[in-house]
């Protein structure tokens, strides 16, 4: 497969307006099903599903280097950790990622998300910390006020070699996502481009010691997870636009 590109449509024809790198990222899936998932969507979006299964992910990474277009990192301002909880869903064709949260230790960032790109952002206390083997020890506590509580804690890291995920596969169905949805307060649907390389992935080994984030949607997630460690991969980012124009 090309491993500059796993695109299946063209790039916005507009500037993107976010840069940013993602790194110690961990993909950990699980299937859920379907009809518990979908009544969770607004109206105007269809539960994406691989092999009629729907699955729901929870992501720990950290940002860094995040800045506007045309402007440098900001220090304080441009490295944070956060962690999301996720389906996929397909509007208009496109298949993409619908949030239901987004944890992040940076309050500046949670405001500016939430008033921008209409996500779900929330603040959290967040650490991480990498041993000399390279296991992260990632832990997440929700601190938002009127936002339902959700904790993560779990240690993870690859255990083999980088791949480029086939199409086709479970693994590039997963993570080969170049677009997210969100709702405004009208219930009207936006959507927002990304755009990066693709991903290089490992099978990866964790031990979770707490998992309480897709409690607040209605389906703890108990069995073993589905799990990818991702190599950094630095992403441009669009504005929002309404899906119905």
């Amino acid at each position: 497969m090309n491993a500059k590109t796993d695109r299946t449509w063209s790039l916005p024809s507009f500037p993107w307006a976010m840069r940013m790198t993602w790194s110690e990222l961990l993909f950990a899936h699980w299937p859920v099903d379907p009809e518990r998932v979908a009544r969770l969507l607004p109206a105007g979006m269809t539960l994406d599903t691989h092999q009629g299964q729907a699955w729901v992910g929870v992501v720990p990474f950290l940002m860094s280097n995040v800045s506007p277009r045309c402007c440098q990192p900001l220090p304080r301002l441009s490295r944070f950790l956060e962690l999301n909880v996720r389906t996929y869903v397909i509007v208009d064709g496109k298949p993409g990622v619908w949030f239901f949260s987004l944890d992040a230790e940076s309050r500046v960032a949670v405001r500016v998300a939430r008033a921008t790109f209409n996500l779900p952002y929330m603040d959290a206390k967040m650490s991480l910390v990498q041993d000399e083997s390279g296991a992260i020890e990632y832990r997440s506590e929700r601190t938002h006020r009127g936002e339902p509580s959700a904790a993560f804690a779990a240690s993870y890291q690859a255990t083999g070699e980088p791949f480029y995920a086939a199409p086709g596969t479970l693994e590039y169905w997963l993570t080969a996502r170049y677009c997210l949805y969100s709702a405004d307060r009208k219930g009207r649907l936006c959507r927002g481009e990304i755009d990066h390389p693709p991903w290089r992935l490992s099978p990866a080994t964790w031990t979770q010691r707490h998992n309480t984030m897709t409690e607040p949607c209605g389906f703890p997630l108990t069995d073993e997870p589905h799990l990818l460690f991702a190599q950094p991969v630095t992403v441009r980012a669009w504005m929002v636009t309404r899906c119905d124009r």
